[in-house]
């Protein structure tokens, strides 16, 4: 193909991706620092967790049958629905909370986290809730004992080491 057949074809050739143009570099770095200020991956929390690393509180929003199917160890049990009643004497406001639900196809996370930042709350949403944390091969609770999950090689390394990203 020449070099003129090639520029053809591009010019007939129109982008999904660049249909709309890309950010410019200034609002790409404050649109994506503010996702980072509102959101943790649990490969994150699980090494905050696993350090010891102060200043958070994980909050587990489901139902009690679901806390007892499976949860995070450490995480306090907090429904949704009882956030408003129940966060003011139960989680201290000087900490950051970050909430989890099921996983990325429930909204359940970014619900709570509204009403706990309603609350006057600093809070983050785990992205990958606990589907997320047991695909990664993470140790969790249930109501008969704690259990663990191979890693799934689509979602982390199968070494279990971090991604370093």
């Amino acid at each position: 193909m020449s070099a003129a057949d090639v520029t053809a074809t591009a010019a007939t050739v129109t982008s999904a991706v660049l249909s709309v143009p890309a950010a410019a570099p200034a609002a790409a770095a404050a649109h994506y620092a503010a996702r980072l200020a509102f959101e943790a991956d649990v490969s994150d929390v699980h090494a905050d967790l696993a350090a010891g690393v102060p200043g958070t509180v994980v909050v587990d929003t489901r139902s009690k049958a679901a806390w007892d199917q499976g949860h995070i160890p450490g995480a306090v049990h907090l429904p949704t629905a009882q956030i408003a009643e129940r966060a003011p004497e139960s989680i201290d406001p000087s900490l950051t909370v970050v909430t989890y639900c099921w996983g990325p196809g429930c909204n359940g996370a970014t619900r709570a986290a509204l009403a706990f930042a309603r609350l006057g709350y600093r809070v983050k949403e785990m992205l990958g809730g606990f589907e997320y944390w047991a695909r990664e091969g993470f140790a969790y609770d249930t109501a008969a004992g704690t259990e663990q999950r191979p890693i799934d090689d689509l979602t982390a390394p199968r070494s279990g080491i971090s991604c370093a990203c």
